[in-house]
């Protein structure tokens, strides 16, 4: 149906490590989440430190019983929300993680931080149902009325972006990507048309460069002006910078975010508490 609303929230939107602090409360100091809902269906993007909030959140309102989680990848920033997800530790709850590309079983992989000594309750133990699947490079798969495609990306690890469509609108998620000398042609096949881009713009071009600090050439992250031409390039509706780095104050991020509106208008920062509805304008509530 193409009225189908289908709405994007940010829940954390830093990069490397939770970064709280009044030069970052306006953005916000919390690791990589994203809720995509639907009426009928919820998947959430990455299980970061901003996941503990949506989890309880998701209990308040009594909508906790089935949670599918994509996770871009098992770095640490991307994960470190799964120990403090209160779902996970309600019997009859369902918790489904959806992740590839990680050498070793998804479960085993999610277990590493939750044992002794770095945590007290193993990933085993936990009371609620959790179903570790798979994902195939390129994958297609369909959770409740989201259809979701994949695509591979550029990192020193394996890390997977995701298209989430419904109803004729869709969103992509493409974090803890390094950009090309050109648009990745992957990444451009799958954003092309998208209502909103969330991308990763960690570094400006100067620090990628090594003209403020070390070169970060191999790192693993990108520009918001390599987001600003891949957004371009696919006719995306809104571009939304994500990703950042915790040393970025708000200040910082606000900049940002006006260099890269000089050349792509329909640019914002995302910062925790955005809610997106997608096809339609972007609008602010508290978190």
């Amino acid at each position: 149906m193409e009225d189908t609303k289908l709405t994007v929230r940010f829940w954390g939107v830093r990069g490397s490590l939770p970064s709280p602090g009044p030069d970052t409360a306006l953005v916000g100091g919390n690791t990589s989440c994203v809720e995509v809902t639907t009426p009928t269906t919820r998947v959430v993007l990455d299980a970061g430190s901003g996941l503990r909030a949506l989890g309880d959140a998701l209990v308040a309102r009594g909508e906790h019983r089935d949670t599918t989680l994509l996770l871009s990848h098992e770095h640490r920033d991307h994960v470190m929300g799964i120990p403090f997800f209160a779902p996970l530790y309600m019997p009859g709850c369902n918790v489904t993680f959806v992740s590839g590309g990680h050498g070793a079983p998804l479960r085993d992989v999610l277990a590493r931080q939750m044992t002794p000594p770095m945590f007290p309750v193993a990933f085993g133990s936990l009371p609620s149902r959790v179903v570790c699947r798979e994902l195939a490079p390129a994958e297609r798969l369909t959770v409740g009325d989201l259809e979701i495609e994949t695509a591979t990306l550029n990192h020193p690890d394996p890390v997977y972006a995701f298209r989430l469509s419904s109803g004729g609108k869709s969103v992509v998620f493409a974090t803890d990507t390094e950009h090309f000398a050109c648009v990745d042609p992957r990444l451009l096949r799958l954003a092309r048309g998208a209502d909103l881009l969330i991308y990763d713009a960690q570094y400006t071009p100067e620090e990628y460069a090594g003209e403020l600090g070390p070169p970060r050439t191999g790192w693993g992250h990108s520009t918001f002006a390599a987001g600003v031409e891949l957004a371009r390039a696919a006719g995306v509706g809104t571009l939304a910078l994500f990703h950042h780095d915790p040393r970025r104050t708000d200040a910082g991020v606000a900049e940002i975010v006006q260099r890269a509106r000089a050349s792509f208008p329909d640019t914002v920062a995302a910062r925790e508490g955005l809610t997106v509805e997608v096809g339609a304008a972007v609008r602010s509530r508290a978190a």
